[in-house]
């Protein structure tokens, strides 16, 4: 079983707040973790099961009733049960009673989220970091802020690496033996996702549709987003597209990167950006093989730097650091892939490139965000496709994109399956 970066967190959580919510893309490994830290002592329920769903939609108050230290496996399917929970907690405020599991972000719901403030701490877990799945302790973020980042005596690169890209992170694609396996599990879970968890959250018109707009998107993947072009790609309105994107945020099938800004400088731009969550997810949607990439890297750098995004996001959830991630452009086109501002206003800016050689003008918008950051810049990175760290001014380095997985390895851990 791979040990996953949320464990710790989540046995932390359940020791001091009343209810522990896990969300985050189904077959992300959210139920085998729930499922190990509850054991026999906590009784485990699904809303899978369509006997069940239906008893806690009919009667909420009487199902949560006399339920103690449970899970409750996605919680999204019947929200009602969270303003049944608050009056249960309410009644017995000891910690740890409810360990919950969601698939949608319910949170965005503005009933859900007021009903259980202070009473539950939300923990995000994503498809496996490319850490979990080797099993090591990561420090990259660590080292990124403190600007220690350290040659990969074991880089990973080229073919090696576009192969790990297009694996992505999803437990089940991953223990398939070959890429036309792994690309029919990522086709059949894309299914799933857009014609049954989207119906169960959200009235999507032009359902039928969806699959069209996901292609569209996938186009767009690392880009600034345009709403009106994305409603257009399907002949909906500007609004409409926008509502889309985010019923695929509340999924967790991608996600909008927000601009990172200051009132001193004018010339910033204050578009999202667009990301995938998996990687692999992205290839398939977009019809890229490791046979495709061999003959055209060209579209490997879009996919690189949404890989890359994800990765981070993951190793924020390991890191005791609370970081916000965001993206940065100027108007002069200078940018930065992935701004991270730590709670004490501290920067770190990372570049992403395909390519195994990196020159001067790649960290112009390093650079760039430096000048504008000033005492607050900790750290700029250039990640490239190479093994070694390569100084470039001042609080700025080119180093390999392994480097994300960089730390120590754990012990005695099966890492088969999720």
């Amino acid at each position: 079983m791979f040990e996953r970066f949320v464990e710790h967190r989540t046995e932390e959580a359940l020791s001091d707040t009343p209810v522990v919510l896990i969300v985050g893309p189904r077959r992300a490994g959210k139920t085998t973790l729930v499922r190990k830290l509850g054991g026999a002592a906590r009784p485990y329920i699904t809303l899978d099961d369509r006997t069940v769903l239906e008893a806690a939609q009919s009667d909420p108050v009487g199902f949560i009733r006399g339920l103690d230290r449970a899970i409750v496996d996605e919680i999204q399917r019947a929200p009602d049960l969270l303003l049944a929970i608050k009056k249960s907690i309410d009644e017995d405020y000891r910690p740890g009673r409810f360990l919950l599991t969601g698939s949608a972000n319910i949170l965005t719901l503005p009933r859900v989220a007021d009903s259980l403030a202070g009473r539950m701490e939300t923990i995000q877990m994503l498809p496996l970091a490319r850490a979990e799945i080797e099993g090591r302790t990561p420090t990259f973020l660590e080292q990124l802020f403190a600007g220690t980042l350290r040659r990969k005596q074991d880089a990973i690169l080229g073919n090696d690496l576009v192969r790990i890209v297009l694996l992505g992170g999803f437990p089940e694609a991953i223990g398939r033996d070959s890429e036309r396996r792994r690309q029919d599990w990522s086709r059949s879970y894309l299914r799933s996702i857009l014609t049954r968890d989207l119906r169960e959250i959200a009235d999507v018109e032009k359902l039928t549709e969806l699959p069209k707009f996901v292609r569209l998107l996938a186009e767009y993947s690392g880009q600034l987003i345009n709403y009106s072009q994305l409603g257009a790609g399907i002949a909906v309105s500007h609004k409409t597209g926008q509502r889309y994107v985010g019923l695929l945020e509340q999924v967790f099938l991608i996600a909008t990167l927000q601009p990172w800004f200051t009132n001193a400088l004018k010339r910033i731009v204050k578009t999202p950006k667009l990301h995938f969550l998996d990687s692999g997810l992205l290839a398939t949607v977009r019809g890229l093989s490791f046979a495709r990439l061999d003959a055209d890297r060209g579209a490997f750098g879009a996919l690189l730097e949404s890989f890359v995004f994800a990765e981070v996001l993951k190793l924020m959830t390991a890191s005791d650091m609370r970081l916000t991630p965001y993206h940065f452009r100027d108007r002069d086109g200078r940018e930065v892939d992935i701004v991270l501002e730590r709670d004490d206003g501290t920067i770190a800016g990372i570049e992403v490139k395909a390519s195994a050689t990196v020159k001067a003008s790649d960290f112009a918008g390093l650079r760039a965000l430096a000048e504008t950051c000033g005492d607050r810049f900790a750290f700029g990175v250039v990640l490239y496709d190479s093994a070694d760290v390569v100084p470039f001014g001042e609080r700025l380095a080119a180093a390999p994109l392994s480097s994300l997985w960089n730390g120590e390895m754990r012990t005695n851990k099966d890492v088969r399956s999720a």
